[in-house]
């Protein structure tokens, strides 16, 4: 068992086993080259049919190496380039399951290996888990936290859901590839964990007062992990390969809080509703997409600000019916500058106006994106409910 998943069950020693066994992953590999295991790996599974999916960037990133290396092995290979929408963009939605499990199908695949990034995941692990096979993962950025998730976020016709699938039976993050991602791709992680710092707040408000389920120890790990990118936010910001480590680390520490609890709450509030809101309407006009943790950053400011705002004013909070402890809750939040300049520190955008995101459109997500995920009770949905 990795170090990483012993870390994360001695906090949530007070699961019950079957939980617990639920998030291994064997092997979990993070270090320097990792990517040459996985082709002794699907040896030792006896596996002799295998997709791998990737985009045609991450098929010259690690794409060609593994194919080479399964073939090596005396194991047949079919490789999926995930075609790009009008737009140039890569993205999880219809289309794109069913070409990939249409080469599952053809090939009679026994497992997808996924080679890419959040939206190379969230296709493979959809079709894989339609397909009722397993599927191995492959990460080529530290850009999201869900490389571990049993949750596929799909746009279907348009619109973002999140489906039940399955998440990877082994994970082989490899630093060298992952120290050599594009600048932006790495800021893109470092700003999906700070999203957790609003997603924490609203999870612990819905908790309060919507009667939401909560978890202190899945709270605490999460917290765990976002406290350690910030403490180490200069090594981050170098992407050395200890900086990329613990960045990597902390997202599929995030992803083993979600799994512990089943759902999504300790690490997606109404930042996360924000960044769904802007995507959709960038689909909706026919926009290239940004990257999801760049959306997810920028977004925690601008929830930030607002909640800020709102302890600040004497009636602000009317609408809760702990204000104080909310106002004290609020308080230990980073603000909204705080956000921002760490945003800066690592490379990313820090502003809406960085983005493209424009003043309309952010004032509209502020009024109408909770309505993204209408089931989850957050400070932003409760304060747009008055």
């Amino acid at each position: 068992m990795s170090s990483l998943i012993q870390r994360v069950k001695q906090i949530a020693a007070g699961f019950d086993a079957d939980t617990l066994r639920s998030i291994e992953i064997d092997p979990l590999r993070i270090e320097a080259g990792a990517i040459n295991e996985v082709a002794p790996y699907l040896k030792g599974k006896q596996y002799a049919q295998v997709v791998i999916a990737a985009d045609s960037i991450t098929h010259e990133i690690v794409g060609r190496t593994l194919e080479e290396a399964i073939t090596a092995q005396g194991i047949a290979v079919q490789v999926t380039l995930i075609k790009p929408n009008p737009q140039g963009d890569v993205i999880a939605d219809e289309a794109s399951i069913v070409q990939l499990l249409l080469d599952i199908q053809l090939k009679q695949a026994q497992v997808v290996v996924a080679a890419g990034s959040g939206t190379i995941h969230d296709i493979s692990r959809y079709a894989a888990y339609t397909a009722g096979i397993p599927f191995v993962s492959v990460p080529t950025a530290p850009s999201v936290d869900g490389f571990n998730s049993k949750g596929a976020p799909i746009i279907l016709r348009g619109e973002k859901k999140t489906i039940a699938a399955i998440g990877p039976d082994a994970i082989f993050a490899d630093l060298e590839v992952l120290a050599q991602a594009p600048a932006a791709m790495v800021a893109a992680g470092f700003g999906d964990m700070l999203g957790k710092f609003t997603s924490l707040l609203d999870w612990s408000f819905g908790a309060t007062e919507g009667g939401e389920p909560y978890s202190a120890e899945v709270a605490e790990i999460t917290q765990v992990a976002l406290n350690k990118c910030v403490d180490h936010i200069e090594r981050i910001a170098r992407r050395d390969q200890e900086g990329i480590r613990i960045l990597i680390e902390a997202l599929i520490e995030s992803g083993l809080a979600m799994l512990l609890f089943g759902q999504s709450h300790s690490a997606s509030g109404a930042e996360h509703h924000l960044s769904h809101f802007w995507e959709m309407e960038y689909i909706r006009l026919g926009k290239r997409q940004l990257l999801h943790g760049a959306k997810v950053g920028v977004a925690c400011a601008e929830i930030s600000k607002l909640y800020h705002r709102l302890a600040a004013e004497e009636a602000g909070l009317a609408f809760t019916e702990k204000p104080e402890q909310l106002r004290m809750a609020i308080a230990a939040l980073p603000d909204e500058t705080t956000i921002r300049n760490w945003l800066r520190e690592v490379g990313g955008p820090s502003t809406t106006e960085e983005l493209g995101v424009d003043a309309e459109l952010l004032m509209r997500s502020l009024q109408e994106a909770h309505q993204v995920r209408p089931n989850r009770y957050t400070l932003l949905r409760a304060y747009n409910s008055l």
